[in-house]
């Protein structure tokens, strides 16, 4: 399923261009020129992570971070500050109203792209493990294990590909998928497995074919 990201900034121009440079990521992506304009769509459908200005008319940044810090719906949304703003003293502030990471403006869309995808992953494996822990330790019947689930045929060819060396580029190229599908395989293979890294990603095959 496509992550939702929310792009908030004042500036038509960096909007589409950021929007654009996501949506070529495969994101779904919603946009807001004002803070208060995100509040509007936040308290419709909360997002899998926001990117934000700082320097916007009527509600800032900072404001909107720390709202949606205090409220339960968005306490733990990731937030990306994208901005023109990179006084050490900005970044402080930043980080006290609450986001996760801090990029200046002009931004090289390779690092906005892997940074969402780091923080994204890390979510989606977090969410794995706090679940797989909760069915360990309730022990309730009919209670969902995430580990050692069955791997899909993509996923299984993903991991055969890890098991020979290749690269995630190298994966791509071969079986025709953006890089990005392949991150999101590798991180599904290591969810279900309960693995940590690539190299027991290639002991399993090692292991499935002997």
């Amino acid at each position: 399923m496509s992550k939702r990201l929310l792009v908030v900034d004042d500036e038509p121009n960096l909007l589409r261009a950021v929007a654009a440079c996501l949506k070529a990521e495969d994101y779904e992506v919603s946009t807001a020129r004002s803070g208060r304009e995100a509040l509007m769509q936040l308290a419709e459908a909360v997002p899998d992570l926001i990117i934000s200005d700082i320097r916007m008319p009527g509600m800032d940044g900072y404001k909107l971070a720390r709202q949606l810090r205090g409220s339960p719906r968005t306490a733990l949304v990731p937030i990306v500050f994208l901005t023109a703003k990179d006084e050490t003293a900005d970044r402080i502030e930043g980080f006290r109203a609450g986001v996760d990471v801090y990029l200046t403006k002009p931004f090289e869309p390779d690092e906005l792209i892997a940074v969402i995808n780091g923080i994204l992953n890390r979510v989606e494996r977090t969410h794995s493990q706090i679940a797989r822990l909760v069915s360990i330790n309730t022990g309730e019947e009919g209670a969902i294990s995430f580990q050692d689930e069955a791997l899909t045929d993509a996923e299984n060819r993903v991991a055969i590909a890890v098991s020979r060396g290749l690269s995630n580029k190298e994966i791509a190229a071969e079986l025709e998928i953006s890089v990005r599908t392949v991150e999101n395989h590798i991180s599904h293979i290591l969810d279900k497995k309960g693995f940590s890294n690539r190299v027991e990603i290639a002991r399993y095959v090692f292991e499935q074919k002997n």
